[in-house]
């Protein structure tokens, strides 16, 4: 779903007579984290009519026979259990113990019930697992923690996976990423059930902003799947991290692995739940911030050291990760660095201050030839295929084309920009267009 949309898709089915739209029911399960399963309670269970927000009716439901534990050995009481799922128009799943171990079959039973009668379902953070177990995302764009989004790919393939995204909005099925993306995907059901004001005045009520751009992207790390291991990729995945700094193109890995492009692209793609091309620009990316943090190359240094054919295409594949230029980045982490910080050669000022007049000049585009992606706004002429004619209503990246190559669904994408903001004035990591959390 668009955050910039409140359109809700046409896959929801009817309600059945015995469920009402304003009741709201969260699954809890023991060994849940105390703050994921906080945000749906405090969402939907406080009243603040005074405010402008409607209210709902909140059901507290255990998903198991068992003393409800959370973190720092809190043990919780759940007013109800499973059979309340019954009478709820929005069932939602704030999260799972472990991504390694079924959830009981009763409450997968209760979700598809709910489902099949129309009841909206959620899943938060981990709760994508759940869901996923009972069926409900086969099919459906679907997204979650990124550290666990390869994880949730690998163990069901059915599921298109995105882990880039902040929330996926799928009409009756939504899921979110981590922790506070969560309290987004909430105010995102509050705003298509009752407008942008009842959701912007909860928003002021939790002092959160009321809209979030952006995605899980800069957050990224080198993490893979723990079954990586065992794969015959590994060895091909662990030569691309150490060498990063050559310049190599997604042909090239899949050379080393002994399989054609397609069949590298398929099985990347079900080991770590993400294209090939897409996981390459961004490890590069990530190197490059390394460096922009610790050394005083230049930025055109930078490039080369990451395996990006010109400092154009590292200056577009940053800008759309981190929301900023390479160099008002390495300036703003510089300011809040602690003094006596590692720094390779002396940082000059000046010499920032012209590579940031540079990368706001600069044409975000690379060269023929370059192994990354062009970069180009939706609907732009010669746009990559997955984003012409995105339907606005989904927050998610498209499927590709059956003809074209599946790293083609992750064709960059620019950010907005930050309105308000002065021109050459480098926002702090945090205070940008895409706030941490």
């Amino acid at each position: 779903m668009s955050q910039d949309s409140t359109t809700v898709p046409e896959t929801s089915r009817k309600l059945s007579g015995r469920r009402r739209r304003e009741i709201v029911a969260v699954l809890l399960f023991s060994g849940g984290p105390i703050f994921e399963s906080s945000i749906p309670l405090s969402v939907f269970g406080i009243d603040r009519q005074d405010a402008g927000v409607p209210r709902y009716r909140l059901l507290v439901c255990a998903g198991e026979d068992v003393p409800l534990r959370t973190t720092g050995g809190l043990e919780l009481t759940a007013p109800y259990g499973l059979e309340a799922l019954s009478r709820a128009g929005t069932v939602v799943v704030p999260a799972w113990r472990s991504i390694t171990q079924p959830p009981p079959a009763a409450a997968l039973d209760a979700l598809r019930r709910a489902h099949e009668e129309g009841a909206r379902i959620v899943g938060l953070c981990t709760g994508a697992f759940v869901l996923a177990a009972a069926g409900l995302l086969d099919g459906r764009p679907a997204t979650t923690h990124w550290m666990y989004a390869p994880t949730l790919a690998k163990r069901y393939p059915s599921v298109h996976v995105d882990p880039r995204e902040l929330f996926v909005d799928d009409g009756d099925v939504l899921t979110s990423a981590g922790t506070a993306a969560g309290i987004d995907l909430c105010l995102h059901i509050v705003r298509t059930d009752h407008g942008a004001d009842a959701a912007g005045a909860l928003a002021r009520r939790l002092v959160v902003p009321p809209r979030r751009s952006g995605g899980q992207e800069r957050y990224l790390d080198r993490s893979l799947p723990e079954e990586i291991g065992a794969d015959p990729l590994a060895e091909v995945v662990a030569w691309a991290l150490e060498h990063l700094h050559e310049q190599f193109d997604v042909e090239a890995l899949a050379a080393r692995a002994y399989m054609s492009r397609r069949t590298f692209d398929r099985r990347f793609r079900s080991l770590t739940g993400s294209a090939p091309l897409q996981w390459l620009i961004t490890q590069r990316v990530l190197q490059a911030q390394r460096l922009l943090e610790t050394s005083d190359y230049s930025v055109d240094e930078v490039a080369g050291r990451c395996g990006f054919r010109s400092p154009v295409a590292l200056r577009g594949h940053f800008r759309r990760q981190l929301g900023s230029s390479p160099a008002a980045y390495r300036a703003a982490y510089r300011a809040r660095r602690p003094q006596g910080g590692p720094v390779e050669r002396t940082d000059r000022p000046d010499r920032l201050e012209r590579l940031e007049r540079a990368d706001r000049a600069e044409v975000i585009e690379p060269r023929t030839g370059d192994h990354s992606l062009p970069l180009r706004r939706p609907g732009a002429p010669g746009a990559a295929t997955g984003h012409a004619g995105h339907p606005p209503h989904h927050h998610h990246a498209p499927h590709p084309d059956p003809g074209k190559p599946e790293s083609d669904a992750y064709a960059p994408r620019l950010p907005e920009q930050a309105a308000g903001r002065a021109p050459g004035r480098p926002s702090l990591p945090g205070q940008r267009e895409r706030p941490v959390g």
